[in-house]
């Protein structure tokens, strides 16, 4: 599967950067329909793709026949971040990570030989509640960029200002709507993790690291006390290697009982 793994991540990764890294909207707008143009053709006349992404990638789809609208998905929340830079609600930001983040794990799953909507959904979960994990510890670098996606619907209610994110200024208030935040995530993060009980024990092992990665986030924002205004909060190297010899350990076990 690896290679397939390679190819998606490839197309993912030019994506997002075509996306985040070019300054100029415009620009970026007219580079990820570009991008969207050169995916059409690899579905439908793949032996005129040239680009090394969509040479790997036509293999993947040759092979795999994953749906096209997974792809097309990731590359329309891309051209979002061209225009939408703040989010109302915990509905919106639902919305925005259908299309961010749960073709990723929809398209692991149907690469692995998972096509059924029942995993799909808890896949969904998972990826959802990591996409909000990473906004979570990412408020200050994402103002930065010009960007909120902490809801408006939660300060309001809160009585948090746009000031407070900009002049890094922590109070009660704030502490308790991250606090929701965190528990909500960690919640969906939990529910969705019943995949692993319903994979092959290779793929529990891979879906079990992402999970546990994105708890470790969210205990290193608890571990701040939900205070992500004075600085990102990371995973530690101990943690992360942790987190790779558990993964380690699991894959052995799963070869060992096959």
């Amino acid at each position: 599967m690896r290679p397939h793994f390679e190819s998606i991540y490839a197309y993912c990764r030019v994506a997002d950067d075509l996306g985040d890294e070019v300054e100029d909207r415009e620009v970026a707008t007219r580079l990820l329909n570009t991008w969207g143009a050169m995916l059409e053709e690899c579905y439908d006349a793949p032996e005129r793709s040239m680009h090394p992404v969509f040479v790997a990638l036509r293999e993947t789809i040759r092979e795999c026949d994953p749906p096209r609208q997974l792809f097309l998905d990731l590359l329309h929340a891309f051209r979002m971040d061209q225009y939408k830079t703040e989010y109302e609600s915990w509905a919106e930001l639902l919305e925005y990570s259908h299309y961010s983040a749960n073709p990723v794990g929809r398209l692991v799953l149907w690469v692995c030989g998972y096509t059924d909507e029942a995993r799909a959904l808890m896949s969904d979960k998972v990826c959802t509640a990591l996409q909000l994990a990473n906004f979570w510890q990412d408020v200050v670098e994402d103002k930065e960029r010009g960007r909120r996606y902490l809801p408006a619907e939660s300060m309001v209610r809160f009585g948090v200002d746009e000031g407070q994110i900009e002049g890094r200024v922590f109070t009660p208030e704030f502490r308790g709507m991250m606090q929701e935040l965190v528990v909500r995530t960690r919640a969906m993060l939990l529910e969705g993790g019943e995949i692993s009980q319903h994979v092959d024990k290779e793929l529990k092992v891979v879906l079990d690291l992402f999970r546990k990665g994105g708890e470790a986030i969210l205990n290193g924002i608890t571990r701040q006390d939900f205070d992500v205004l004075r600085g990102r909060p990371v995973v530690s190297k101990t943690r992360k290697a942790g987190l790779l010899i558990e993964a380690l350990v699991g894959k052995l076990s799963a070869g060992m009982a096959s």
